[in-house]
């Protein structure tokens, strides 16, 4: 079976680290997809509009490994420590490199030279990543309120608490989308066997390098600087 993308997403990384480990949970975070030329026909977005939610089916293009795959993976949400089955993970390292995201259609732009885009929030996808397919979310149908989420549901979603200098915010007041990024870094984007409060991190975010440290349930930005 052959399988071409349709599309690409650009979105504010430029690389894998701080990128949110699920979609939808950094929600004001901002993308658009561009299809490609041959699939650049606004009859197949028709009736799209009426949905607010959509799924994307994409390609995990940075991990693509020659080893193989292993049938065991370490889950960020268990530490890093425990293994379960691939099959029962969102893990990038896969048979086949097939990602799924649900995000919030914003609006179709249809009447820019690259037309259409769709513009989105709360994806989880790395810029120039691959599409493959788009399709409705429908809530019938895809939500489950009663479902059973194993170790992940066991283990809420941790926020914390985020500390831009007022300097820095002034700086970048119209340059950034703060209230992205904030929500980006408060979802702890650090390797969950890294702890070290002396630690700085750097963090490629809409262009710019996003210098911060985090003690405990605080993350402290000490500097933003354009990406040269």
């Amino acid at each position: 079976m052959e399988i071409h993308p349709i599309a690409v997403i650009r979105t504010e990384f430029s690389e894998k680290f701080g990128i949110p480990r699920q979609s939808g949970l950094a929600s004001s975070l901002r993308g658009r997809i561009v299809f490609e030329k041959e699939y650049r026909n606004p009859d197949a977005l028709r009736g799209l509009e009426d949905f607010s939610h959509i799924w994307l089916l994409w390609d995990f293009s940075e991990n693509h490994r020659a080893d193989g795959w292993s049938p065991l993976v370490r889950p960020p949400r268990l530490g890093g420590n425990a293994s379960v089955g691939v099959f029962a993970t969102r893990s990038p390292f896969r048979p086949n490199s097939i990602g799924l995201s649900c995000v919030e259609l914003d609006h179709i732009d249809y009447d820019d030279a690259s037309a259409p885009i769709i513009y989105i929030k709360g994806a989880d996808l790395m810029d120039g990543t691959p599409i493959y397919d788009i399709k409705p979310y429908i809530a019938y149908a895809d939500s489950r309120p009663d479902s059973r989420c194993g170790y992940v549901g066991a283990l809420p979603e941790r926020q914390l608490d985020v500390k831009i200098p007022e300097n820095v915010r002034d700086r970048f007041a119209g340059l950034l989308d703060l209230d992205a990024l904030t929500q980006v870094l408060s979802l702890d984007p650090r390797p969950s066997y890294q702890s070290d409060p002396e630690r700085l991190y750097g963090m490629s975010f809409s262009g710019h390098n996003i210098r911060f440290r985090t003690d405990g349930e605080v993350v402290d930005v000490i500097d933003i600087e354009p990406l040269k």
